[in-house]
C-alpha cells in the first residue's frame, strides 16, 4: 500500500471550515462576528484567518499538568505570529494518579469531548495539549475522528528525582518501596522521605511508563513535531516547542495537512516499533489499536507479536533499562537518535505534521550517550519484550512484558490461588497462614474493562508479604486488568475476554493448574473443553455496574481489550455530520 501524500493545493481563504462562521454575509455570522469582537478584537484578527483551536487538559487537581496552562499562552504566541487566531478550548482532565475508579473508564469521554469540540465550533486545526496517560491517546483519538489538522503537544517527563543518594523513578520505586514497609526493611518516617522525593516537579512519569510511551508513539505516527516526545516539562525548550507548534500548525491549515494523510498503516507499524524499541508500557497495545481502529486501520494484537520479535530494546531507561530515565533519554538524543539505528525496520516515507517524511527527519540524528540510547550490536534486550499470549485461558489474548519480568518464568506451571476481586485479594495477600509459595500463579479477576470497573492498574499484584519476608522477588501473576508503564514483575494482563462477561477466567478455580509458556505464547489452564463448559453453564453473569450515565454507556458499548476498549459506535472513519449554519 502506497502511503498517501500531503496536498499540493493550498488552502483559500474561503476554503476554511471557520469562514462558515466568520466570512459569510449573512445575519448569523454578523452575530459571530459581532460576540467575537466583544472580546475586544477587530475583524481583522479573525476573519479570512485558520482558527487554531488549542484543547487544554490543564486542572489544579492534574500534577501533570500543572505548566499546560503556560504552555497555552507559548502556544497562542506561536499562532498569532504565524497568521493564525488561536482559541483555547479547556477539557475534562484525566488526572491519571487521582481519578476514580480509573483514568482508563474515561477515556473514550474525554476523545467524545474532545471529538465534538471541534465539530462544533469553529475549529480549521488543533494542538492538543495533554500528556497523563490516557490522555494522549483519547485526545488524538478524538482529533482522529474528526480529521483536522492536528499537532500533539506532550507534557514532557518531570525532573530526575533523588533520595538518600539513589536515583527514584515515578512508579517503579513507588512499587520497590512500598514492599520494602511492608518487608519491615524501611521505617515509616524513611518511606514518607521517599514518598515527599519521588515527583520532583511538574510533568508526568519520568520512567519509560504509559505516558512516555505514548509520546513517543505519537512523535513516531508523526502526530508530535520532532524531538518533543521526551523534552522535560519546566526545561526552557518545552517553551519553545510550544510556540513551534502554534507557528506550525497555522501552516498545516493551509496546506490541508489533515491526520487521513498522516495515520496510515505503516505509520503505526513505526509507533509500534518504537513501542517495543523503548522498552515501552503493555498499556500502549490497547491504545494503538483503539487509536488505529478510529483511523480505519485494522491493527490486530498479531501484529505486536511480528513487530516485537524483530525490535531489539535501545532504550537503556526504566523499568525495563536499569540506569537511566526520560531526562537522561532526552539529553542522549531523544527519539530521533533511537529511531535512526532502526531506519530498516521503519517506514520512512510516513509523513510527520512537520510536513517531512520520517526518513527526511532522522537525517543527522546522533547518539550524545550509548549507554542511555544503545546501538544495534549493543541493545538492552534482543527483542522488543512485549509478548501476546493466547490459548484456553485467553482466547482473544493477553500481553506480558518480559523485558521487567524475571526470566525463570517464561516457563511455568503451578496451582492458582483465585481471587474475586481487588478486595477480596487485599484482605488476603498479607496474612501469614495464605497457602502460597513462589510456584503459585495468581490471579485476579473482575478487573476488567467493565469488571473494574474501566481495568483498573491492578495487574501488578502485591506478592505476598510471607514470600516477601522470605526473599522472593517475583512470581506469576494473571489477570483481566492493566499494570502501569512503569511497573514491573511477571504479569500476564489484559487477559480477553474479561470475567465480568464470562470469559475463561471467571471459570477458573484455585488449585486449578496453569501454565505460561511465554516463547509458545501461550496461556492454558489444564481443564478439559468439557470441564470448561461444565463450569461455563453454571456461571451467572453479574448485575450491571451503572444504571445511569456516563457508567451506563461504558456497560452498553465498552469493547474488550482486543478491540482496544473503544465504544463500538466511535470505531471506523464514517463521517459525523457538520453543523448546520442558520
Amino acid at each position: 500500500m502506497t502511503t498517501p501524500r500531503k496536498p499540493v493545493r493550498r488552502m483559500a481563504a474561503e476554503d476554511l471550515r471557520s469562514h462558515r462562521w466568520f466570512g459569510a454575509q449573512d445575519l448569523r455570522a454578523f452575530g459571530h462576528r459581532s460576540r467575537t469582537m466583544q472580546i475586544g478584537l477587530v475583524r481583522e484578527d479573525f476573519v479570512g484567518k485558520p482558527v487554531i483551536g488549542i484543547v487544554n487538559t490543564w486542572s489544579d487537581i492534574n500534577p501533570c499538568h500543572t505548566h499546560l496552562r503556560e504552555r497555552a499562552e507559548q502556544v497562542k504566541r506561536g499562532v498569532w505570529q504565524a497568521g493564525g487566531y488561536p482559541v483555547e478550548l479547556p477539557a475534562i482532565t484525566l488526572a491519571e494518579t487521582i481519578q476514580k475508579p480509573t483514568t482508563m473508564m474515561y477515556r473514550n469521554l474525554l476523545a467524545m469531548e474532545t471529538e465534538e469540540l471541534l465539530r462544533s465550533y469553529p475549529i480549521d486545526g488543533v494542538v492538543l495539549l495533554g500528556g497523563c496517560d490516557k490522555t494522549t491517546p483519547a485526545l488524538v483519538m478524538g482529533a482522529t475522528s474528526m480529521g483536522l489538522p492536528t499537532i500533539f503537544l506532550p507534557a514532557g517527563p518531570m525532573l530526575t528525582a533523588r533520595w538518600r543518594g539513589q536515583t527514584l523513578g515515578s512508579g517503579s520505586d513507588q512499587w520497590k518501596f512500598w514492599d520494602e514497609r511492608r518487608a519491615g526493611r524501611i521505617t515509616a518516617e524513611e518511606h514518607a522521605e521517599v514518598e515527599g522525593s519521588i515527583a520532583r516537579s511538574h510533568g508526568t512519569c519520568m520512567t519509560m511508563g504509559t505516558a512516555s510511551t505514548m509520546a513517543a508513539v505519537c512523535e513516531a505516527l508523526g502526530v508530535s513535531l520532532p524531538g518533543s516526545c521526551s523534552i522535560p516539562a519546566p526545561d526552557s525548550g518545552h517553551m519553545r516547542m510550544a510556540g513551534e507548534c502554534g507557528k506550525r500548525i497555522v501552516e498545516m491549515v493551509w496546506e490541508d495537512l489533515r491526520l487521513e494523510h498522516i495515520l496510515t498503516p505503516q505509520a503505526f507499524d513505526n509507533a509500534a516499533t518504537t513501542l517495543m524499541a523503548n522498552g515501552g508500557s503493555t498499556n500502549a497495545l490497547i491504545h494503538l489499536v483503539a487509536m488505529a481502529g478510529r483511523a480505519g486501520v485494522d491493527f490486530p494484537l498479531e501484529r505486536f507479536n511480528a513487530i516485537s520479535a524483530r525490535t531489539p530494546v535501545l532504550a537503556n531507561v526504566r523499568p525495563v533499562g536499569q540506569a537511566y530515565l526520560m531526562e537522561d533519554f532526552h539529553y542522549a538524543g531523544g527519539l530521533p537518535a533511537l529511531l535512526a539505528q532502526l531506519k530498516d525496520l521503519l517506514h520512512l516515507d510516513s509523513l510527520n505534521c512537520n510536513g517531512r517524511t520520517l526518513g527526511e527527519n532522522l537525517e543527522g540524528a546522533r547518539i550524545w550517550n550509548e549507554d542511555v540510547i544503545r546501538t544495534r550490536d549493543n541493545p538492552v534486550k534482543a527483542d522488543g519484550g512485549l509478548v501476546v499470549l493466547k490459548g484456553n485461558l485467553a482466547p482473544d489474548g493477553a500481553v506480558i512484558k518480559t523485558g521487567a519480568m524475571d526470566p525463570r518464568y517464561l516457563q511455568h506451571t503451578g496451582p492458582a490461588l483465585v481471587f474475586d476481586d481487588y478486595n477480596h485479594m487485599a484482605s488476603l495477600i498479607d496474612r501469614d497462614d495464605l497457602d502460597v509459595d513462589e510456584n503459585t500463579v495468581l490471579v485476579l479477576r473482575n478487573a476488567g474493562p467493565l469488571g473494574g470497573p474501566g481495568m483498573p492498574e491492578w495487574g501488578m499484584m502485591p506478592l505476598p508479604r510471607k514470600l516477601l519476608l522470605r526473599g522472593v522477588k517475583d512470581m506469576v501473576r494473571i489477570s483481566d486488568a492493566r499494570m502501569s508503564g512503569t511497573s514491573y514483575g511477571t504479569c500476564v494482563l489484559h487477559v480477553a475476554p474479561e470475567s465480568w462477561v464470562g470469559g475463561p477466567l471467571a471459570l477458573i478455580r484455585t488449585g486449578d493448574t496453569v501454565t505460561l509458556d511465554v516463547p509458545a505464547q501461550l496461556l492454558h489452564v489444564h481443564l478439559s473443553d468439557e470441564e470448561l463448559a461444565e463450569r461455563r453453564s453454571a456461571w451467572q453473569p453479574p448485575p450491571p455496574r451503572f444504571a445511569r450515565g456516563y457508567g451506563k454507556l461504558v456497560v452498553q458499548h465498552i469493547q474488550q481489550a482486543d478491540k482496544g476498549c473503544d465504544f463500538d459506535f466511535l470505531t471506523g472513519t464514517a463521517p459525523t455530520a457538520e453543523p448546520e449554519i442558520h
